[in-house]
């Protein structure tokens, strides 16, 4: 819905981050300086700011309606441990400080992960929306844009902001979530009356929304939107591996004011099957041995895409574990490559020997207990580059892989590279010389995102569940802070359900 008001200054940062409590890798200043801290009016990392999931999305939603961007400070960081306190309190300072500056504004739009933990804070998003009505003042008109891996608190709905999340898993909609919550803004500055439903789901667990049933889950949810006073539906799958006691899955629903109930009997109703969903169909996830296997039997054309989604950086593992190219190796196998294991010291001894270069080097292995053992090869170096990029959902390739090397050991292609980073394109193998077309099955170092550009080439895709910080086997995981039940199919949090809402509207 667009308003006949005159042009809005909508105030936009981002302040983001996926805290894994079981993650070996520390979160410092250093850490978002070297992903993404883009402070106004400098100029450092505005193209990538503008260009990042999110933030990017929520400036052009702003700007294509008319209204105006004050563009604030924009921090991300690899997924990792928790944030250390000092480094939260001066992000925190850095983005309330420009909200100060900015002036006059008609509404606040920040994007957030869900999932942020610091040192002393376990719930960084309540707190810094908590922060940000305290300095905007009761009646502004505060909007959070969420990944749907967030854990969302009754804290975060008190703060009296809208929250909506993407919908889907790989998160390519992040451009239609930025418009309707920049939409939803627009109103309450106009006069609407909503209300913002929350429904907690005490469910641990992975989903994709690529294939069915979460695909049927995901078109209900857009369908609803529209019908008895919906305006906004998101299924919050939650972020198990934050070690937070009110982690797991949530469902949260704007609506008007008028229509409380009805998005009150929705939100119930979608939990209910999400959980049948959850319980009944859950992802199947093999052991290193069947996966393989799997794999290797497929009788079609095309690679076989193996997950190791326990190794996933994107989610705050290590990303250098080695137990799938243990297993791959010890086989002999043909045809196999495996990518991208972040391995800085192998990336630039390959560099330093050059291309054709035969030696042994010593991969992965290096960070912590669930990263495995090192594994000793005899590999040729058959690619060395410092300029591959990722697209990550988008056209253009945005996102760097840092120094990075192409191997061969016997029948197996190895991708080793000096940024930790996950595998969202083809390209990080192709752009160094390793083709696909003609594997007959590829590892890659990721969860689900890597299925928006790889499903093309690939004939089908097994999920493993190996070692590592994000293993799906969560008994297995130290937890301090959830307290765990078993369900039929997998792992519930042992904390009561609970339902809030709130109204929201600003003066007229």
């Amino acid at each position: 819905m667009t308003s006949k008001l005159p042009p809005l200054r909508i105030f936009v940062a981002g302040l983001m981050h996926e805290t894994n409590g079981f993650s070996p890798i520390p979160t410092s200043m250093d850490s978002f300086e070297a992903d993404l801290a883009y402070i106004p009016p400098r100029d450092r990392m505005r193209d990538l700011a503008l260009n990042f999931a999110g933030y990017g999305d929520a400036v052009r939603a702003i700007r294509e309606a008319g209204n105006e961007a004050i563009e604030g400070p924009c921090f991300w960081a690899q997924p990792s441990g928790p944030i250390s306190a000092s480094v939260y309190a001066k992000l925190k300072q850095i983005l309330l400080d420009a909200l100060s500056d900015a002036g006059r504004v008609d509404a606040v739009l920040l994007v957030l992960h869900g999932a942020m933990i610091a040192e002393g804070v376990l719930d960084c998003e309540a707190d810094l929306l908590a922060e940000v009505r305290a300095a905007a003042g009761p009646d502004m008109p505060i909007g959070g844009l969420l990944d749907l891996h967030g854990n969302v608190s009754a804290a975060m709905i008190e703060s009296g902001a809208l929250l909506a999340g993407v919908k889907e898993y790989p998160h390519i909609d992040y451009p239609e979530r930025a418009r309707e919550l920049q939409d939803m803004l627009v109103e309450l500055v106009g006069g609407a009356r909503l209300t913002m439903t929350l429904r907690t789901i005490p469910w641990l667990s992975l989903q994709g929304t690529v294939e069915q049933p979460m695909r049927g889950f995901v078109d209900r949810m857009i369908e609803a939107e529209g019908a008895d006073g919906i305006r906004s539906v998101t299924l919050m799958h939650g972020f198990p591996w934050a070690d937070w006691a009110h982690a797991g899955a949530s469902v949260l629903v704007v609506s008007q004011e008028t229509d409380a109930a009805a998005a009150s009997a929705l939100a119930e109703d979608l939990a209910e099957a999400f959980t049948l969903i959850a319980d009944g169909a859950p992802v199947e996830r093999l052991c290193i041995a069947d996966a393989i296997d799997t794999a290797l039997s497929a009788p079609g054309e095309g690679p076989v895409v193996i997950a190791d989604s326990s190794d996933n950086p994107g989610g705050g593992a290590a990303c250098d574990s080695t137990f799938l190219l243990r297993e791959l190796i010890d086989r002999g196998c043909e045809d196999a490559a495996v990518g991208m294991i972040w391995d800085p010291q192998t990336a630039q001894t390959a560099a330093d020997a050059g291309v054709g270069s035969k030696l042994c080097l010593r991969i992965g292995g290096k960070v912590g207990p669930m990263s495995g053992d090192p594994v000793d090869l005899e590999c040729e170096v058959l690619a060395v580059r410092d300029d591959v990029k990722q697209r990550m959902f988008s056209a253009e390739p945005n996102v760097p892989i840092g120094l990075s090397a192409a191997l061969r050991a016997g029948g197996v292609e190895i991708v080793v590279n000096s940024i930790r980073q996950q595998v969202f394109d083809p390209d990080c193998f192709l752009q160094l010389g390793i083709e696909l077309a003609s594997k007959k099955l590829v590892v890659v170092k990721s969860s689900q995102h890597f299925r928006a550009l790889f499903d093309p080439i690939a004939q089908s895709t097994v999920y493993c569940d190996a070692p590592g910080s994000l293993s799906l086997d969560f008994a297995k995981l130290p937890y301090r802070n959830v307290r765990l039940a078993r369900s039929r199919a997998g792992f519930i949090s042992d904390e009561p359900v609970t339902t809030v809402q709130r109204p929201i509207a600003a003066p007229h």
